[in-house]
């Protein structure tokens, strides 16, 4: 594990946590709101193919949403399991140490600075449509 205190490593948790039970209660919430009864509602007013698309946008808005929030409870809970096996606050790339200030600001990152930077150059285009 990367050289964290005792209190970081206690502070970085409780950020963790709190993270994660913002998150569980947004998505109980998005799902409790949403559902087939708001997209039937939306979808039942409609008078033409226009109205429609906005009541499937809508509803692909929501579920687009949920999907984020449980990629994030998803990433909370695997930082979790790194720092109980002491793999946390270690770059995933070149092994260093992922500095406590970017902990404290995203608990959930695998790579340092520098090979995030890296990554992100490397893996831009992927995603994006090319000729």
């Amino acid at each position: 594990m990367a050289a964290l205190t005792a209190h970081e490593t206690a502070q970085l948790k409780q950020i963790m946590e709190q993270r994660r039970q913002r998150l569980l209660e947004e998505i109980r919430d998005e799902l409790a709101n949403s559902g087939e009864q708001h997209y039937i509602d939306l979808a039942g007013r409609v008078t033409d193919p226009g109205d429609e698309s906005v009541a499937d946008m809508l509803a692909d808005l929501d579920a687009a949403m949920v999907d984020r929030q449980v990629a994030e409870v998803r990433e909370i809970e695997a930082a979790s399991k790194r720092l109980d096996a002491d793999r946390y606050g270690v770059c995933a790339d070149c092994g260093g140490e992922i500095g406590f200030a970017r902990l404290e600001v995203y608990p959930t990152a695998v790579r340092c600075i520098a090979c995030q930077s890296i990554h992100e150059k490397t893996y831009a285009h992927e995603g994006n449509p090319t000729l």
